[in-house]
């Protein structure tokens, strides 16, 4: 069984950094894409980036040049660091990959997500 699972969430202080990270598990054969998502109260869940396998990484508009994305392929793990953080950045945090376990097809998974709340 393949899971996803986010920690790092919490309460950041506006201007502040966060770093969130995303461990995945189980019987796994490839991670190629893995992205992190955004969900704000109301709001319609929204990309905040992604990475390919190769290293290549694209930003959504609302965190470009305060955020960086990357992964330990030995770890199998993605991260996620936002820096001069805003409110308009309190969301529930979501990881997702493209991941090929033994046996089975490429398929989505995503991690259950974590709270992260900028407020003073």
């Amino acid at each position: 069984q393949v899971q996803l699972v986010e920690s790092g969430g919490g309460l950041v202080q506006p201007g502040g950094s966060l770093r969130l990270s995303c461990a995945a598990s189980g019987s796994i054969l490839s991670i190629d894409f893995m992205a992190w998502y955004r969900q704000a109260p109301g709001k319609q869940r929204e990309l905040v980036g992604f990475i390919l396998s190769d290293d290549n990484t694209n930003y959504g508009d609302s965190v470009k040049g305060r955020a960086t994305i990357s992964r330990d392929n030995a770890k199998r793990t993605l991260y996620l660091q936002i820096d001069s953080l805003k409110s308009e950045d309190t969301a529930v945090y979501y990881c997702n990959a493209m991941i090929r376990a033994y046996g089975g097809p490429l398929k989505k998974y995503w991690g259950q997500g974590t709270q992260v709340t900028v407020s003073s």
